[in-house]
């Protein structure tokens, strides 16, 4: 592809590219030269595993190798001993190493489910700062000012708020600027909450004599809920691990609104071409978001199990005589026992009611038969759907 070609494609979903025209003189430069780019985004591991979060900018990343350009899976194995400060309103505990290796390990091979492995260089910080002295690290703090650091907005509510702030939290933008340094990066990718430490980076490579790095921050990718940014500690999360049916049902159950983002940051298509095709009745919202959910499944487990867990939701969901526009419950996380469920859907007006439906055989949960009330189900952030005889419907998922 030629640079504008390039430009396009890359800039899709971010919300800024710093400094503006930079991108596109690296790519002509790259085009010319016949030299790949260096990408770099960091990940650490502070969890045992990634979520559809973490894709985001592994998707960004896919897409400068299917350019051939060179990325660089950054595991910061090092940093995550400190914890990222950034959003926090107080001082966040420290991993111990054996925590870090462990979550390590999981990260590199669940990337590998949406990187080419044999076009990515993957580097821990820790072994450039395992060799780092005291005389090192002393060298390193010389090159950026209190100030510079307090300019971070968490830092400066915190002070302003006379929350502590710890050292070791202060070394964390300067840690992740210098491994931009270590590693020569022309770009680097990162969420918007980032934004402070991948600057940071371009200073510190002016310092020590390097061309500045490009910055491309991307969204935050808001959870199963709809409000908050994706996170397991929150439960609104879709995992990478995940079963096909869960990734499927749970993608789902997001809004209409949400979907479109997800298009836009997960996919290579254009969440506004999507929308166009809703707005002008040639695409049912209900299609766009099956050709999604099977999409994203696809890419984690195959074709075979999404075509498979899509004919399976459809069987559950798109039973004979059954609307299309059945709204979705939030409901409070946790199990129920199911002639409790049936009420709190307004299915039936009291809990004997319930159960005498129940025990009747006149109540589905998922397209199957239930007669027993006592039956436990759990309300987690997959989508469920609950029929009581032939004209009472209820679709429901986890709230917040």
């Amino acid at each position: 592809m030629d640079a504008s070609s390039q430009l396009e494609r890359l800039t899709k979903g971010c919300v800024e590219v710093v400094p503006e025209g930079a991108l596109r003189a690296k790519l002509e430069k790259s085009i010319a030269s016949k030299t790949p780019l260096r990408v770099k985004a960091g990940f650490d591991p502070s969890a045992p595993d990634i979520h559809l979060g973490h894709t985001v900018l592994l998707t960004k990343l896919r897409q400068f190798q299917d350019l051939g350009h060179k990325v660089i899976l950054l595991i910061g194995d090092a940093t995550a001993r400190i914890g990222d400060p950034t959003g926090r309103s107080q001082t966040r505990p420290a991993l111990s190493a054996a925590e870090v290796d462990k979550n390590a390990r999981t990260y590199q091979d669940q990337a590998f489910r949406i990187l080419d492995v044999k076009r990515t260089e993957v580097v821990y910080n820790g072994k450039w700062f395992g060799a780092f002295g005291f005389e090192d690290f002393m060298k390193l703090l010389s090159r950026v000012t209190v100030s510079q650091i307090l300019q971070r907005e968490d830092f400066a509510k915190r002070s302003a708020q006379n929350q502590p702030i710890s050292l070791m939290e202060v070394f964390y933008p300067l840690m992740q600027a210098y491994d931009s340094v270590h590693l020569k990066s022309d770009i680097e990718v990162g969420g918007t909450d980032q934004k402070f430490n991948l600057l940071l980076g371009r200073e510190l490579q002016k310092e020590f004599g390097q061309e500045p790095q490009v910055v491309m921050t991307l969204p935050l990718l808001v959870g199963l809920d709809g409000t908050q940014k994706m996170s397991k500690s929150l439960g609104n999360h879709i995992g990478v691990t995940d079963s096909p049916k869960e990734i499927f049902g749970k993608i789902m159950s997001v809004s209409d609104k949400l979907m479109i983002q997800y298009w836009d940051l997960l996919t290579d298509q254009s969440g506004g071409s999507i929308q166009k095709q809703i707005d002008s009745g040639r695409l049912h919202p209900k299609a766009a978001k099956e050709d999604l959910a099977a999409l994203i499944t696809a890419r984690f487990w195959s074709e075979k199990d999404a075509e498979k867990t899509r004919l399976e939701f459809s069987n559950v969901f798109g039973l004979k005589d059954t609307p299309s526009d059945v709204p979705l419950l939030r409901l409070p996380k946790g199990e129920r026992k199911l002639y409790k469920l049936v009420q709190e859907c307004g299915l039936a007006p009291s809990s004997s009611e319930a159960r005498r439906l129940v025990v009747q055989n006149a109540v589905s949960l998922d397209g199957k038969k239930v007669s027993d009330p006592e039956a436990s189900v759990l309300v987690g952030p997959a989508e469920h759907f609950l029929k009581v005889g032939t004209r009472r419907f209820a679709r429901f998922s986890a709230a917040s």
